[in-house]
């Protein structure tokens, strides 16, 4: 595997990774750092499920900054080595970041501290998608503190943006010489409207639209393209028939490569069509509930590996991670195929029943794999 450099490429902006990983620095540059070709062994990918922060989040990241800072880093501890060790990291951030001092607020306008920005880089991701339902919860000043905030801790972003120029501009990301490009929709904003004088504040969920910006980042230099889609039912395991329809519409372009799904807060099945993955919902990465189902503490990192074919670049290994919230307290976050400090029984109930979702349309037969299964 080569060295693990990441840029993104924003326009004229270039976050370039520096001497140590993951820790990107502001570049001119659009070439990778080592100045190597692209590595024909490939590269992995890892991405997770929706980032939410509710209250009790904020209250246990102050209890673990010693009740003078927030402190989000050991809340999320238990899958950074996951998510460091990948290639390419991404994350969705699901909620507006408020002002350092606040106001903070849960269900149902979310604006979260700007500390969870710091421990997402902390914990190793490179890049965030940012269209979800809540996306405007906070208005177009929400969007721009929170887009603000990841160029602050040097985590490039896509889904929502700040100017139309932003909006037009594709997100490349590049993987040691090889440049993904990254689009992220969503369904819709909790019956808020795109302002219509602000149409490129947040990218609403259109099957032209996302093969549109796929294309725009091909044409653009990107080798793969990843699509995150905020869709399908709230905590309904199934995908929905317009996911498995917009899945089919996507995939069966060459445009898309991957699909990344969130929004039901529960994990919803994997499947290969067309010979390209959709994780349709990778469940809640982080969230804490004023009712948790039990399905809403459980998710799944997926993981994919990405190898040249000829002159194109296709999955050869895929394999699904699952995690678990512990509710504790303290609240933790725990990758249940290294982690065992969670209750034993409940880390057994988590495992079979999401063995039994993400496999129960066939992915198991194409190849997908959970490790130390």
């Amino acid at each position: 595997m080569f060295a693990r450099h990441v840029i993104a490429i924003v326009g004229a902006l270039v976050l370039v990774a520096g001497c140590s990983p993951k820790a990107p620095q502001s570049s001119a540059a659009t070439s990778s750092p080592t100045g190597a070709a692209p590595d024909d062994s490939g590269f992995t990918l890892v991405a997770t499920g929706d980032l939410l922060i509710h209250p009790e989040l904020t209250d246990q990241a102050t209890a673990d900054g010693g009740g003078g800072k927030r402190d989000y880093n050991q809340i999320l501890a238990g899958v950074r080595p996951a998510i460091s060790s990948a290639d390419l990291a991404i994350c969705h951030l699901e909620t507006p970041l408020a002002p350092a001092a606040g106001p903070f607020k849960g269900y149902p306008d979310f604006s979260a501290p700007p500390e969870i920005a710091t421990a997402i880089a902390d914990t190793g991701y490179d890049d965030c998608s940012t269209a979800s339902n809540h996306t405007l919860d906070m208005g177009a000043d929400g969007i721009t503190r929170t887009l603000d905030t990841l160029d602050a801790v040097g985590i490039p972003h896509t889904g929502s943006a700040r100017s139309a120029q932003e909006a037009n501009t594709p997100l490349l990301l590049d993987v040691g010489g090889i440049k993904v490009g990254h689009v992220a929709y969503t369904f819709g904003f909790n019956g808020r409207k795109v302002p219509a004088g602000q149409p490129w504040l947040a990218n609403t969920l259109d099957t032209d639209a996302v093969l549109a910006a796929a294309r725009k980042a091909r044409a653009a230099g990107a080798q793969i393209v990843v699509a995150s889609l905020h869709w399908g039912t709230e905590y309904k395991q199934d995908a929905t028939s317009e996911q498995q329809r917009i899945a089919k519409e996507l995939l069966s372009d060459p445009a898309i490569d991957l699909i990344i799904g969130h929004h039901a807060h529960v994990v919803q099945p994997f499947e290969k069509i067309n010979g390209k993955w959709v994780a349709y919902g990778l469940g809640n990465l982080i969230a804490r509930h004023s009712e948790p189902r039990g399905t809403t503490e459980e998710g799944v990192i997926a993981r994919f590996h990405f190898t040249r074919t000829g002159s194109s670049w296709t999955v050869d290994r895929a394999e699904y991670l699952p995690t678990l919230i512990d509710l504790g307290p303290p609240i933790r976050l725990r990758d249940l195929t290294t982690d065992h400090e969670a209750d034993p029984a409940r880390a057994r109930q988590a495992l079979a029943r999401t063995d039994q979702i993400v496999l129960s349309r066939g992915a198991a037969a194409e190849g997908l794999t959970r490790p130390g299964q």
